[in-house]
């Protein structure tokens, strides 16, 4: 027990980052095929972003995670899953902990779901993880959770205690999380219209039982739509709209789906289906654990450990937003992306994304065939 916390106070001493985003947590009787789905739309500062594995070492397990380009040491890890079906991914909340604990000390959400990736099979051992770790954990966070038994949970977490919330006893299959926590001081945090959008966007895929990883990457983080204004800007042939509570935004960095597995299926089947960089201008890329899983573009491969596919994103995301003096920064040229002549980023790569969809489960679909030949 000592080296365990030893591990983790090593670990606490990296600086990272806090962050906002929406997510959710989606049971397999909500699916299209049955199996359970872990949603983030990362907003960060941090703009440069890149995909990893981590191969399994001193006893603990390999992983792939999102982590920030700057982050030499791969310390912390905003979103991941294991070789053993465990997927962990969390939105930062404001409304948890009521202490005094130093700043310095805060922003730890990373290094927990690092720590967690390489020991965690359940849901049930990320509690245990929250149990043991030493106090304060330096943490306010809403930590969303899938195994490879199909469970799912959400564990608001502040510096000294945590509320779970767990997926099989909530009767609409579905939790989402965005900046507050449920369990937290009411009216406070943020994050409340971007949780209304989410809903009301996730509502006729609920109803029919079909929300797949696309609902989230080609419909959720590539639509402006406005819950308080009641309108889908999508649609609204302007040509510039105000940033300003839509769950894509300018400091989007990401929008990753985590699919998990039937339960007594592999858990190497458990994927990760990604669109790197700002959401509306990126491509969608499949990645796994094991030897290849991760495309190289995802990786920080250059000089500076950037992801090629990232920096070609932020490039696309510059035209979109293009105004550079004044406050120029908070308004989107929707035209960039959505436009009567069918050329506006979001049209072209939805496109393009689907096919990249249908590709990957022909591939998910030829590795079970393998697995089940292999077992017989």
């Amino acid at each position: 027990m000592k080296r365990y916390f030893l591990a983790f106070l090593l670990l606490v001493a990296m600086v990272t980052v806090a962050e906002a985003c929406t997510s959710a947590i989606v049971s397999g009787r909500l699916t299209a095929n049955g199996r359970p789905l872990l949603w983030k739309n990362r907003d960060t500062g941090d703009q440069n972003n890149r995909v990893e594995r981590i191969k399994a070492h001193d006893g603990l397990y390999e992983f792939v995670a999102l982590f920030d380009a700057r982050d030499t040491k791969d310390s912390a890890a905003w979103l991941g899953f294991n070789e053993r079906g465990f997927a962990i991914m969390n939105t930062a909340s404001y409304n948890l902990n009521d202490d005094n604990v130093p700043e310095r000390d805060m922003d730890r959400e990373g290094v927990v779901m690092r720590y967690a990736l390489e020991r965690c099979t359940t849901v049930d051992d990320f509690e245990r993880v929250l149990e043991q770790l030493p106090k304060p954990l330096g943490v306010e966070a809403n930590f969303g959770v899938i195994d490879a038994q199909g469970n799912g949970a959400y564990f608001e977490t502040g510096n000294f205690k945590w509320v779970k919330y767990d997926l099989a006893a909530e009767p609409t299959g579905i939790l989402t999380r965005t900046n507050y926590s449920v369990s937290g001081r009411e009216g406070q945090g943020n994050g409340y219209i971007r949780h209304d959008n989410e809903r009301e966007l996730l509502r006729p895929y609920i109803l029919e039982r079909n929300i797949t990883p696309a609902t989230f990457t080609e419909v959720i983080s590539r639509t402006f739509y406005h819950s308080r204004l009641g309108q889908n800007f999508n649609e609204s042939g302007q040509e510039w709209i105000v940033d300003q509570d839509f769950i894509p935004r300018r400091i989007s960095t990401a929008s990753v789906v985590i699919e998990g597995v039937l339960p007594g299926e592999d858990s190497s089947l458990t994927t990760m289906w990604i669109a790197l960089g700002y959401p509306p201008c990126a491509e969608v890329f499949a990645a796994w654990t094991g030897e290849n899983g991760v495309p190289d573009v995802l990786r920080g491969t250059t000089k500076n450990r950037h992801s090629v596919q990232c920096d070609l994103v932020n490039e696309r995301e510059a035209e979109v937003f293009s105004i550079k003096r004044g406050n120029g920064q908070h308004y989107i040229n929707l035209s960039k992306l959505y436009n009567k002549e069918g050329t506006g980023y979001v049209q072209v790569l939805t496109r393009k994304n689907m096919k990249t969809y249908e590709e990957g489960y022909a591939e998910l679909a030829r590795r079970r065939a393998a697995l089940s030949k292999k077992r017989h």
